[in-house]
């Protein structure tokens, strides 16, 4: 691995997540604990996070984003959602690490590698409840049905994640994947993240020369926020604001204090500037 191309491919961005959760669950006043992710990060993980730039830095909201998407996904599993379908799964553990029913059916779907690889360094670890992998590619319109079709009939209600998945997507690639959730009887909900149009340009500006030589570059950021999706018939039931959360969270991200002076000193131009980077993580429902 060179300083200069630190990710080779999408699968990396895994192990990069993973290494911050690994992190996290080590701190004292952690916001959850993932006994595997260290496991699952390996070396490469660190490696990645030490040789990007603000690599350590850019931990608070991936944090953040994780531990919000617990709290949705753990409400939506006690409001009677029976299936997760987790797309584009990466490393994540959550089957291992939640507290969920083990009558509860988990679906989690990514690249086969990515998956063999889990499976790898998961081999003996028990998840609380049904977990079944599925190694796809979630770009093959053919494999992507199959999937969904199956997801359906497993339960009565699925709430789907797609977390950090839709920014390596383009608007048109959102808007049909957004369609083919709709279209299934029995999916009730989705999580997912979202970033605003500011958000993107400065994380390209940071990390988009790697991102893009790895082909996972970030693509979309809707100006519209979770309105983009209700064409699609899914409208936001909740959305959790980044910079609201990490506050809430105490993972403050980079140049907080900046901005809460601002907002004391000149708190139009701070709200015009919240608008423009808001992001954030939200829980859809098909519209009524």
């Amino acid at each position: 691995m060179s300083a200069a191309q630190p990710i080779r491919n999408v699968s990396d961005t895994a192990l990069w997540m993973a290494y911050y959760r690994a992190e996290e669950s080590e701190r004292p006043d952690a916001l959850f604990h993932d006994h595997l992710a260290r496991k699952l990060a390996g070396e490469r993980g660190e490696q990645v996070v030490r040789a990007l730039r603000r690599g350590r830095a850019m931990s608070a909201p991936m944090v953040t984003r994780t531990a919000v998407i617990d709290e949705l996904l753990e409400r939506a599993i006690q409001e009677g959602c029976d299936v997760v379908l987790n797309l584009a799964a990466g490393l994540d553990t959550r089957p291992f690490r939640l507290q969920v029913p083990p009558s509860l059916r988990w679906i989690e779907a990514d690249l086969p590698e990515l998956m063999s690889y889990k499976e790898q360094q998961l081999k003996g670890e028990r998840p609380a409840c049904q977990l079944r992998r599925v190694s796809v590619d979630l770009s093959d319109p053919v494999g992507r049905q199959k999937l969904f079709d199956e997801a359906s009939e497993a339960g009565n209600q699925v709430v789907v994640v797609t977390e950090g998945l839709l920014g390596y997507l383009d608007t048109k690639e959102v808007a049909a994947l957004a369609l083919d959730l709709h279209r299934q009887a029995n999916f009730a909900m989705w999580i997912t993240d979202l970033a605003s149009p500011m958000v993107l340009k400065r994380v390209n500006k940071q990390w988009g020369k790697q991102l893009k030589a790895a082909q996972a570059p970030l693509k979309f950021a809707p100006v519209e926020g979770e309105m983009f999706f209700k064409p699609q018939g899914w409208c936001a039931q909740e959305f959790r604001d980044m910079m609201t959360e990490t506050d809430r969270l105490k993972r403050p991200l980079p140049g907080a204090a900046i901005f809460r002076l601002m907002a004391r000193l000149a708190p139009g131009y701070a709200a015009k500037q919240a608008k423009l980077w808001r992001s954030g993580m939200v829980l859809m429902v098909k519209c009524s």
